[in-house]
């Protein structure tokens, strides 16, 4: 199973957020560079960043600096969410070397442009599907959609071979330590074959013992490692 070790960005420093309230934040120094490279120390091999800015139609221009320096630093593959909703946006991420991004809102709002954006540039767009109560959230998670998440997911694989993954999140759970929601994701798994990456509430080494034997393709931790609650190192080990 993959890890990927998050580092969300706001205004160009590391920080997490509770239930994706921007309210609730908690600030881990100034350079994210520097837990880039701590996670890479550890035996991290992939990154994901999301760009908290963006996320929610604020500047991303610190977030993008602080992406760019990343990549450079650690040469790792980067995956990357936040406000990625047109096609420059993209080609410019692509171009700051970032492997994959993340698309969130304009997936579920335009399946359509999303799944011509998969064909155009293919394995390098995921969809990330956000859920509260099974419903698709939007917006940097500030709005909640009629759609359900696995209705999202059907209608994405229809309509292309060409998505790389997806980021499945529920919200009750993330930045909250409590566990992953692992009835969602085994009926997330259950309804398509695109590789699934859980995300969001893993906080045990039990937690990611569970989903390896789920046979989860990927798994994306944040809070657990920031906290100390786990350690990257014994995370990897578990994983492989």
């Amino acid at each position: 199973m993959e890890i990927w070790p998050a580092i969300d960005l706001r205004h160009g420093k590391p920080v997490r957020l509770r239930q994706g309230d921007y309210d609730q934040q908690t600030t881990f120094g100034d350079d994210p560079v520097e837990f880039a490279k701590r996670w890479q120390d550890c035996g991290a091999d992939r990154l994901h960043l999301v760009d908290l800015d963006a996320a929610r139609g604020d500047d991303p221009a610190a977030n993008r600096a602080a992406v760019e320096r990343i990549v450079k630093a650690t040469g790792l593959p980067c995956q990357m969410g936040g406000g990625v909703r047109d096609e420059e946006t993209i080609v410019a991420l692509i171009d700051a070397g970032v492997s994959r991004l993340v698309v969130g809102s304009r997936a579920l709002k335009d399946p359509e442009w999303f799944t011509a954006m998969c064909d155009a540039y293919p394995g390098k767009l995921a969809a990330g599907i956000d859920a509260r109560d099974g419903l698709v959230a939007t917006q940097g998670w500030l709005e909640t959609s009629e759609v359900t998440a696995i209705e999202l997911a059907k209608t994405l694989r229809e309509k292309t071979a060409n998505i790389a993954a997806i980021i499945y999140t529920d919200i009750a759970r993330d930045g909250m330590m409590q566990g992953p929601n692992f009835d969602g994701l085994g009926e997330m798994a259950a309804a398509t074959d695109i590789p699934l990456v859980a995300s969001g509430g893993v906080t045990t080494y039990e937690d990611v013992e569970k989903l390896v034997a789920m046979k989860m393709p990927a798994a994306i931790i944040g809070r657990s490692l920031y906290d100390g609650v786990m350690d990257l190192s014994r995370v990897l080990e578990i994983a492989r």
